[in-house]
């Protein structure tokens, strides 16, 4: 008895010190901090010539000029974009991601890089290491035997293993200094659709295609990334050589190294959410705003503007996030806020519809992590054709939707409650 009493001691002291060194970690990274309460006043709406001006000034967005020429809804369709613009290189292919698997998507992609690096065309990778890490080396051993040049962004080092928290989740594709196209899909087979998660069909995302001036203000984004891996910058002509101004206003937002005293992906949304005078439509797979957030769009129901929220469902690739984004239903829902939760399957796309104006697309959630620790790569325009094509994928994306109702969130079980909350202590660091 004495040794049972000696071992369940030894182990209570042992559950005790992991549980204050988990507790000590997430204090030191500052997962209790209070959040910065942005506000502004005289906010312009989206259809006033300053708007752009103000909205790119506090988000540090970069203004420029471009046009929107192709739109993609499906997964094979942005799939076969990829695949097309790339064998249409001829000079150089400059392309940066977050997440990659093994399948024949990603054995596709290699295959249309490497014919284009055995041509002669400069072909660059940036990878996410933490986002790619189930990519056997074997997989990158072939691209670089075939001429391609590819380099890994932050990979983890134990002279700074904090910093390994912070993630390009950038989806960037340029080809020659002349297209570019953006979007959120990776290169996997998970957009087909996952059985594990509950997928009934391939995962709703979307693609789209700039050129104009643009293309050189995300060629210098690039280069940024390039150069933190250890490669060197080309700043050719080539590379830069953007159309004379003709087109519509753009801001880019980068949203590098953010921080939870400035966050460039959170002004800008929370900026843009001010500016209504109609309607916000927000889609995003990891909805998790803050507690100022969630003010900005109850405040902005209680405007009489018409606020919804595109989200995931139960069909969802981190059930932790989902049940932790529940938790913070109640008052949206109290203020008469439409939540609407994708069926089919995942939901990955991340937009932003102001009034029927003005877009942000990207690839930046509305989540902590997307704020204050990745960079993100975000679109904004009043460009017609963006609009209207993001104003479509909303109306599908809600025709395919269930909306929550109150009653139901009320009468949630109780172990997802419990697991709802305990992600919401640690959310900073999702």
């Amino acid at each position: 008895m004495e040794l049972l009493i000696a071992i369940l001691a030894w182990l209570g002291a042992i559950i005790l010190s992991i549980g204050f060194i988990l507790m000590l970690s997430f204090y030191v990274r500052g997962a209790f901090r209070d959040y910065i309460d942005y506000s502004a006043i005289n906010v312009p709406s989206p259809d006033e010539c300053r708007f752009a001006v103000a909205l790119g000034s506090v988000s540090n967005s970069l203004g420029t000029v471009g046009r929107v020429t192709d739109f993609w809804f499906e997964a094979d369709e942005i799939q076969a974009a990829r695949l097309e613009a790339i064998r249409s290189a001829e000079r150089c292919i400059h392309f940066e991601t977050f997440f990659m698997t093994p399948g024949h998507r990603a054995n596709d992609f290699a295959a249309a890089l490497a014919e284009r690096a055995a041509v002669g065309v400069k072909v660059q990778l940036v990878i996410d290491h933490y986002g790619t890490k189930k990519i056997p080396q074997k997989y990158w051993k072939r691209l670089r035997a075939a001429g391609v040049e590819v380099r890994c962004f932050k990979p983890f080092n134990l002279k700074a293993p904090f910093d390994y928290a912070g993630r390009t989740h950038r989806k960037l594709l340029l080809i020659d200094g002349k297209v570019a196209l953006i979007g959120g899909a990776g290169i996997s087979d998970f957009w087909d659709g996952q059985k594990k998660f509950g997928d009934t069909a391939p995962w709703f995302d979307f693609e789209f295609c700039l050129k104009g001036a643009v293309v050189s203000v995300l060629e210098g984004i690039f280069m940024q990334h390039w150069a933190s891996a250890g490669g060197t910058v080309d700043l050719s002509a080539e590379n830069f050589c953007p159309d004379p101004p003709v087109d519509s206003m753009m801001l880019v937002t980068p949203g590098d190294a953010p921080t939870y005293q400035s966050s460039a992906i959170r002004a800008l949304f929370t900026t843009a959410i001010f500016a209504a005078r109609e309607r916000v439509w927000i889609g995003s797979p990891y909805f998790l705003p803050d507690y100022q957030s969630r003010q900005a769009l109850i405040t902005a129901k209680k405007r009489g503007i018409d606020v919804r929220v595109l989200t995931c469902g139960s069909h969802n690739d981190k059930k932790l996030v989902y049940y932790a984004s529940i938790e913070q239903y109640g008052d949206l829902l109290k203020a008469g806020i439409k939540i609407h939760e994708y069926q089919p399957s995942m939901l990955h796309a991340k937009c932003l519809l102001i009034d029927d104006q003005w877009v942000s697309v990207g690839s930046a959630n509305f989540d902590p992590r997307s704020f204050f620790h990745n960079d993100e790569l975000d679109i904004s325009t009043g460009e017609p054709r963006m609009v209207q094509h993001i104003e479509q994928l909303f109306h599908t994306g809600f025709e395919r939707s269930q909306v929550v109702k109150i009653t139901d969130w009320r009468t949630r079980l109780l172990w997802k409650r419990i697991v709802g909350r305990f992600v919401l202590v640690v959310q900073s660091q999702l």
